[in-house]
């Protein structure tokens, strides 16, 4: 595989999530970016071990094989900032409580700056330098706060260089049967006219974003990759592998699936998959 982008793909960019949420995770993306299967992982950054299991990741990013996210994370754990951060106990909000509040005007905007400030100085710290791209754990980088979190900081990270580029909203004809699709709709509506916004601040967006399926059924992943490849799709293409191990288990409840997708991508044949590396890919 080459060391500028991994496999050669036909407009699909494999975007790998969670790396950092637990050592088997960040294991199981290092040997996928190795291989060349996989073009890139957001990282989640607020956990107390992030800077000792970044330290691979960096290697192979520093050598080419791939790019580095920032992958925002305002839901279920413990803030970067302090157990109070939140008004709560400790734990950060579940999302559809999140999504509520932000859309009734109940969020802590400076709580939300202070804990994204800190997620990203964590990232340049560690890795040396901007992350590629931006996107958000359970999406939540479409919320207002976190809109307005980015659109002030665009000229902060332009100081050091190239802006990252941002996941854009999803593409709800290509997901999955009908359950699949109507959670793909709601992510639509909180995504709804962030492109447009982001775009004005500077920011380039790839996507659209693909990659939704029934997670308590991951024997549904490797069809529904495949159908989007046999179909022509472009985007980007979020997955979400790794090995299962205490921690994972301790911080996550999407466990089993994660083996599933680890062995689904890490047997793709990348010369019949046709999937374009990401560092090749123009960014809309």
């Amino acid at each position: 595989m080459s060391r500028t982008g991994g496999s050669k793909r036909d407009g699909l960019t494999l975007v790998a999530d969670d790396y950092g949420l637990a050592p088997g995770v960040n294991r199981a993306i290092r040997k996928l970016i190795s291989a060349g299967k996989i073009d890139g992982t957001g990282c989640m950054t607020l956990f107390g071990d992030w800077r000792v299991e970044a330290a691979g990741l960096k290697a192979l990013v520093d050598q080419g094989y791939a790019e580095a996210g920032l992958h925002l994370t305002l839901t279920d754990f413990n803030p970067m900032t302090g157990r109070n951060a939140f008004g709560q106990n400790r734990r950060m909000p579940k999302v559809d409580a999140l999504i509520k509040a932000s859309f009734q005007g109940k969020v802590n905007v400076a709580a939300v700056e202070g804990e994204l400030d800190a997620q990203f100085a964590a990232f340049v710290e560690t890795m040396g330098g901007l992350p590629a791209y931006i996107d958000g754990h359970q999406h939540v980088h479409f919320l207002p706060a976190v809109r307005v979190w980015l659109a002030k900081r665009a000229a902060l990270f332009a100081e050091y260089g190239k802006l990252p580029w941002l996941r854009g909203a999803p593409s709800v004809m290509a997901a999955p049967g009908l359950k699949i699709k109507a959670k793909t709709v709601v992510v639509a509506v909180v995504a709804a006219g962030f492109e447009t916004a982001m775009r004005k601040h500077g920011y380039s967006i790839r996507g659209p974003l693909l990659g939704f399926y029934d997670w308590t059924r991951p024997e549904e992943f490797e069809p529904m990759l495949r159908g989007l490849i046999e179909k022509g799709n472009y985007g980007v293409f979020m997955c979400h592998p790794g090995f299962v191990d205490k921690v994972l288990r301790q911080r996550d409840v999407l466990v089993e699936g994660r083996d599933v997708e680890y062995s689904v991508l890490a047997n793709l044949d990348p010369t019949l998959m046709r999937i374009e590396s990401s560092l090749r890919q123009r960014a809309t």
